[in-house]
């Protein structure tokens, strides 16, 4: 789906889907006082968000994964698959596996570390497990209550906003905003602007970066038709324009969108017709069929933290006493 406009602020719509907030807090209420979560025998950071969608957290969870496996500790990614068809816990493999059998994100997550995919996290952290792990990075999962995390790490927007401040579908909140940042054990923000909030939560605070990779840089100049089904595809096209790229036409599809062959050999023709350059995300790529991969190109980024010394240090604590 696309991101509700009515998320943004308090208006008519927002106010009638209020009583239905309470039913879905109701039920994310009764799920998390009755379960009782695993504990695992290795430590387990999760990569989470307080929103639905849109955060960043794929690619905080990508430098995350980078920066452990430069550590020499074997790591291994765990995901739901959203997107996918897998049910029982499997070892993404990337030449093998598509985006529909085990989801866009822990394909490319398969990139940087060993990527279980399950629908059950308690099954898929064991199965990490008995491979060997010595760590487990959850991709999403702050709100799951199965699973005893020894770091929650939340991915908040640039401006620390969450839009009208309601919870589903009301507004984009995934829980009560308070009881979430409370829960938190560092608060991670991605390309914040030069003003933040003042009001921020006493919660450990890391900025983070996203940096055009020479793939972008070099659609400088040219002229091209973006597409993407990504929570807030404008983040995408901005950045293309940012670094130079001439974007005559764009197509914004739901998040996590499976293209079919009908939607590519529209977008080929008019770009062909038209003179310009197919350009997409690397989510994007995943789940495009391999028969189109030779006429798209990705415009890549790469995640860096500012303060990484201090998010190595709070990593570092939960691995010498994970208890």
């Amino acid at each position: 789906m696309k991101t509700p406009k009515h998320w943004d602020s308090n208006n008519l719509l927002s106010w009638l889907l209020l009583p239905l907030s309470y039913f879905y807090y109701l039920g994310f209420s009764v799920r998390k006082y009755q379960a009782k979560p695993a504990k695992l025998p290795i430590p387990v950071i999760c990569i989470g968000n307080l929103t639905a969608g849109g955060a960043g957290k794929t690619p905080v969870a990508l430098a995350l994964g980078q920066m452990l496996k430069e550590k020499g500790i074997n790591a291994y990614f765990i995901s739901r698959g959203y997107g996918g068809a897998q049910q029982k816990p499997i070892l993404v493999n990337p030449e093998k596996h598509s985006a529909k059998k085990v989801g866009d994100e822990p394909m490319l997550l398969a990139s940087v570390l060993p990527t279980i995919v399950g629908k059950n996290r308690v099954q898929t952290a064991k199965y990490a497990a008995n491979r060997g792990a010595e760590l487990i990075i959850m991709d999403d999962g702050f709100q799951n209550p199965t699973i005893h995390k020894d770091l929650s790490l939340v991915v908040v927007s640039s401006s620390l906003s969450f839009g009208n401040n309601k919870m589903l579908p009301a507004g984009p909140l995934r829980e009560p905003l308070s009881a979430g940042l409370k829960r938190a054990d560092g608060l991670i923000v991605v390309n914040p602007a030069t003003y933040l909030k003042a009001e921020l939560p006493d919660t450990p605070l890391f900025i983070a970066r996203t940096i055009p990779q020479d793939s972008m840089k070099s659609l400088s100049g040219k002229k091209i038709l973006a597409f993407c089904g990504i929570a807030h595809p404008n983040k995408f096209y901005k950045m293309l324009a940012e670094n130079g790229a001439e974007i005559i036409a764009e197509k914004s599809f739901a998040d996590h969108h499976n293209y079919r062959k009908s939607d590519l050999t529209r977008l080929q023709k008019y770009a062909e017709k038209n003179g310009l350059i197919l350009v997409t995300t690397s989510k994007d790529f995943a789940r495009i069929p391999k028969d189109f991969r030779d006429f798209v190109h990705v415009a890549k980024i790469e995640l860096v933290f500012e303060n990484q010394e201090n998010l190595e240090k709070l990593i570092e604590s939960i691995l010498e006493d994970p208890t």
